[in-house]
């Protein structure tokens, strides 16, 4: 089997010894989608985390037999041509649910125990010329007693209401859905939510339900001491409109980990310098713990293995 893996920078320094052992096993850091054609041309199997294999490219590559997402989102595949070509599709799903749960922690811990500001005052040497043991510069907060309120109750969703609950949180959830009901929380409409909840995470896939789910419009229910985390998917928050927010004072801060342009444009109000002290901002990271890439190239190998 020849197998070729379109994006491989993807996945970071993950062993990739069992693959390769699979087959004639190709790995390209990353494809444009001119590349994509000629590069896969001889391949069985191919590989890919973001690069599109559409109409185009599943036409013209005759010999492919299985495309492997290195991923859980399968929209970077046109599954109908696909399926009508004979051609497999396996994506990965819950290999990242711990890695991303606690992301999500790094997060709200970071944004209200003002742990930044904290570390450069430290740094910067204003600690050692003060004379004081301690500095209240920032006032911060505990998760025990606060109501959390998460958006997209699926395995990571869950996940995260756990850990929220040992905290000592009150936790209750909207399902974008409507489909992943849990009885051990308290199921509530967006709208109320979104105003009781001192915090706010966000763990949703993006689909027509959920884009632009939070605009101006809910982000002005929001308290203004709350805080808004989304390591779902980018375009589920009107980015405009949360840099407006933060401007305006109607929400305490966010964390944002995922974007509806990856890599977000240089222009993207989110790096307005006047917001930047509200905001903890990640690249898309919160899924790739070492341990996670592992266990999503693992369960690739046990895909292909099956298949073969």
């Amino acid at each position: 089997m020849k197998i070729v893996f379109l994006d491989a920078y993807s996945i970071g320094n993950a062993d990739m010894s069992a693959l390769a052992a699979l087959g004639d096993y190709t790995s390209f850091d990353s494809t444009a989608p001119e590349q994509v054609v000629s590069r896969c041309a001889e391949a069985d199997i191919v590989i890919t985390n973001k690069v599109k294999l559409m109409q185009p490219e599943l036409e013209a590559l005759t010999n492919l037999k299985l495309i492997c997402i290195a991923a859980t989102g399968m929209n970077n595949v046109d599954l109908k041509v696909a399926a009508e070509k004979g051609i497999a599709v396996k994506n990965v799903a819950d290999y990242s649910t711990e890695s991303v749960a606690e992301q999500t922690f790094s997060l709200v811990l970071g944004l209200i125990h003002q742990t930044h500001y904290y570390d450069q005052y430290v740094k910067s040497g204003e600690y050692s010329l003060s004379g004081r043991f301690t500095h209240h510069g920032r006032p911060f907060f505990e998760i025990k007693g606060k109501k959390w309120g998460i958006i997209g109750m699926g395995h990571i969703g869950q996940r995260v209401a756990e850990i929220a609950k040992a905290f000592g949180a009150e936790v209750s959830y909207y399902s974008t859905s409507g489909k992943n009901l849990n009885a051990g929380y308290t199921h509530k409409k967006l709208e109320d939510l979104l105003a009781e909840s001192d915090i706010i995470s966000i763990h949703a896939p993006l689909n027509e339900q959920t884009q632009y789910l939070i605009d101006s419009k809910k982000l002005c229910l929001l308290k203004p001491g709350a805080y808004l985390i989304n390591v779902g998917r980018g375009g589920i928050v009107n980015e405009t409109d949360l840099a407006k927010a933060l401007q305006e004072n109607r929400l305490a801060g966010a964390g944002m980990d995922v974007f509806e342009q990856e890599p977000l444009s240089i222009n993207n109000p989110l790096l307005s310098p006047d917001i930047k002290e509200k905001l903890l901002m990640a690249p898309h990271v919160a899924w790739a713990s070492v341990e996670a890439r592992q266990r999503l190239v693992d369960t690739m190998v046990e895909q292909i293995k099956r298949f073969i």
